[in-house]
């Protein structure tokens, strides 16, 4: 697909700090949500060229909830990763700058739902990401 979504943090830590904190399970379960409504009670990390991510992606009230999964493509330890997940992918890179990290992930759409929607629904997901990570 072309026309990939981008949405970027810029984190006020250490790089290796924004990436154990994006990929570790034990953090992932407290930021992987767009809504204060939803939650992530459950993910598993398998990182490694053929391995899987899961993130359960819950709303609160038990009303709807999904799996999220995908199948790592690329990995550069550290620095950057792909995965696919269905007909679609998504690259994520880590960047250092003076002890700040810019975190960019960019993604194909899918075709439910507006661009805008989903751009805004990922960079929500972000931005908790980032307000965890500072918060540690």
């Amino acid at each position: 697909m072309s026309n990939k979504i981008t949405v970027s943090a810029m984190v006020n830590a250490e790089k290796s700090i924004v990436w154990d904190c994006y990929t570790n399970p034990k953090h992932i379960v407290h930021w992987n949500f767009a809504d204060p409504s939803w939650h992530c009670p459950h993910a598993e990390n398998d990182m490694r060229i053929g391995g899987k991510y899961v993130a359960k992606m819950e709303a609160r009230d038990g009303s709807f909830g999904f799996d999220f999964e995908a199948n790592y493509t690329k990995i550069d330890m550290g620095h950057s990763y792909s995965y696919g997940f269905g007909d679609r992918f998504c690259d994520v890179s880590f960047i250092e700058n003076d002890g700040a990290t810019e975190i960019t992930v960019s993604f194909d759409p899918e075709t439910e739902h507006p661009v805008e929607m989903q751009q805004q629904g990922w960079q929500a997901i972000l931005n908790n990401f980032k307000s965890y990570t500072e918060s540690l």
